[in-house]
């Protein structure tokens, strides 16, 4: 056991963290398992490889897999689907535009300082 404050910190958050990541892989697993049973029965092919490569996603997101490991495992999913003969589209990108900020007019500040000069006599 640690004995260091810091140290202490360290395997709670260690502890948190292999929870969190042993869940997004269980996720993951699931996701692929049952894309492989949608291929096998021939139902929903193309919304569990939707759903795997999401999964996929994620974990890269989340820093579990690798982003070439994702990249690899969507297209042997892909490859997968249209050998069953399934027509596959593929995934629309996105784009959200960010929100603009509002720009405020810098308020002027005038401040007038006077400064007397004074002169020994």
């Amino acid at each position: 056991m640690p004995i260091i404050k810091s140290a202490k910190k360290r395997v709670k958050v260690a502890r948190k963290a292999t929870i969190r990541n042993s869940k997004t892989k269980r996720s993951l697993k699931g996701a692929i398992k049952s894309f492989h049973a949608a291929i096998t029965s021939g139902k929903n092919v193309s919304e569990a490889q939707r759903k795997a490569q999401s999964n996929l996603d994620k974990a890269v997101k989340k820093g579990v897999i690798s982003k070439n490991k994702a990249a690899r495992k969507k297209k042997q999913l892909s490859t997968k689907a249209k050998a069953s003969g399934v027509k596959t589209t593929p995934a629309k990108k996105t784009t959200t535009k960010k929100p603009v900020a509002k720009k405020t007019p810098a308020k002027k500040t005038t401040t007038k300082t006077t400064t007397k000069k004074t002169t020994k006599k």
